[in-house]
C-alpha cells in the first residue's frame, strides 16, 4: 500500500492508520538498523534547507538518507535566502530537477507549504512555527517502546502551546489518546489549529483540552511532556515568558502528584532549571534521549514511505 500523502507537513494530513503505518516502519527500521534497511534513496539525493539552528534533526536527517542510501546536500540558510534571493517557488521548482526528496525546517509554516505546492518531489517538514511532526511521531514510537501500542496514556503537556505540543496533540487526537495542555492564558494553542485538531478527535475518541490550572491536571498525568518556554525566534520574550510561566517548572515535587509510574519527556534542547530541573530531565523515567534517537528511525520511516 503506498502512502496517500505526497509529503509530511502536518499530521493533520494523516490518518491514523497510515501513521501507526509510519510508526511500524520505524520499529523495524530500528531493529534491523544497517542490516536490514529498504534503499529507496539508493543513487539519489536529499537537501535539508535549514533556517533555523539544529541539531538532532539535522544529524538523524543526514544519517537516514545516507542509511536509505542516498546522499544528503545541505544547504545553508544563508545560500539560499527563501523568498529574497529567489522565491520559493524557483527555489522547489529548481531543487525537483536535480534531487528526489526536500527536507525544511523554517521559521514560517507558509514557506514549506509553498515548497510542497511547487515541488513534484516529497518535502518533509523539519519543524516550522507551527508544526513539528517528526518530534511528535519520535514521542509516539518511544511512548510505545515503553507502554506498548496499544495502551492509551493521559498525557499532560506543561508549557507554551507551540509547535511542538501542537503536534504532539495532532497525533493523539490521530490515535485516540486523552492530551491536556496546562500552561497560563495567553500561550494556548491558536483556535485556528486547535478546532482543526479537534475535528480531528471525531471519530477516534480522543479527548483534547487546555487549561491554566496545573492543579487539577497533574494527578491524572501519565505521561508529561515540556519544552523551553521561549522558542526559536521568540528570544524576545524570554523574560516576559520566564514571568508568565512561573508555577510551570517540571520537577520532582510537581512529579509526586502525578501518576506514580509516570513517564516524562522533552523535545530537547532543554533549558535546565527553567521549565524542566535536570534531577527530572536525567531519570530513568525520562524518555527524552530515547525519542531523540527514534527521531532517525521515524525520520527514515518517513522516507520510506514517501519514496516507495
Amino acid at each position: 500500500m503506498g502512502p496517500s500523502n505526497r509529503n509530511l507537513l502536518t499530521l493533520l494530513d494523516y490518518e491514523g492508520d497510515e501513521i501507526l503505518m509510519v510508526l511500524q516502519q520505524a520499529a523495524r527500521l530500528k531493529a534491523a538498523r544497517l542490516t536490514g534497511d529498504p534503499k529507496p534513496l539508493r543513487d539519489r539525493t536529499g537537501v535539508l534547507i535549514f533556517e533555523k539552528p539544529s541539531l538532532r534533526t539535522r544529524i538523524t536527517f543526514e544519517t537516514g538518507i545516507h542509511e536509505l542510501g542516498g546522499h544528503p546536500v545541505n544547504l545553508e540558510s544563508t545560500m539560499v535566502q527563501l523568498g529574497k534571493r529567489e522565491s520559493v517557488e524557483d527555489v522547489a521548482r529548481n531543487l525537483e530537477r536535480w534531487v528526489h526528496l526536500i527536507v525544511a525546517r523554517t521559521f514560517s509554516h507558509t514557506t514549506i507549504e509553498q515548497l510542497a505546492a511547487h515541488s513534484s518531489i516529497p518535502v518533509i517538514n523539519a519543524l516550522t512555527d507551527t508544526f513539528h511532526p517528526c518530534q511528535a511521531l519520535a514521542f509516539m514510537q518511544t511512548l510505545h517502546e515503553r507502554i506498548g501500542a496499544d495502551s492509551k496514556a493521559n498525557i499532560l503537556f506543561i508549557g507554551d502551546g507551540n509547535n511542538v505540543c501542537i503536534s504532539l496533540m495532532s497525533i493523539c487526537a490521530k490515535l485516540g489518546y486523552r492530551f491536556t495542555l496546562a500552561c497560563p492564558p495567553g500561550y494556548e494553542v491558536p483556535a485556528p489549529v486547535f478546532q482543526r485538531i479537534q475535528h480531528a478527535c471525531s471519530n477516534t475518541g480522543a479527548a483534547i483540552a487546555m487549561q491554566p490550572d496545573l492543579n487539577s491536571a497533574i494527578a491524572s498525568a501519565e505521561v508529561i511532556y515540556t519544552d523551553v518556554w521561549a522558542s526559536m525566534g521568540q528570544e524576545k520574550e524570554t523574560e516576559k515568558r520566564k514571568k508568565a510561566f512561573t508555577g510551570y517548572q517540571v520537577n520532582s515535587q510537581l512529579l509526586a502528584r502525578a501518576s506514580r509510574d509516570v513517564l516524562v519527556s522533552h523535545c530537547l534542547p532543554a533549558h535546565r532549571g527553567e521549565e524542566i530541573t535536570s534531577e527530572v530531565l536525567d531519570a530513568d523515567f525520562s524518555m527524552a534521549l530515547d525519542e531523540a534517537e527514534n527521531r532517525l528511525h521515524v525520520q527514515k520511516a518517513i522516507i520510506s514511505h514517501l519514496l516507495t
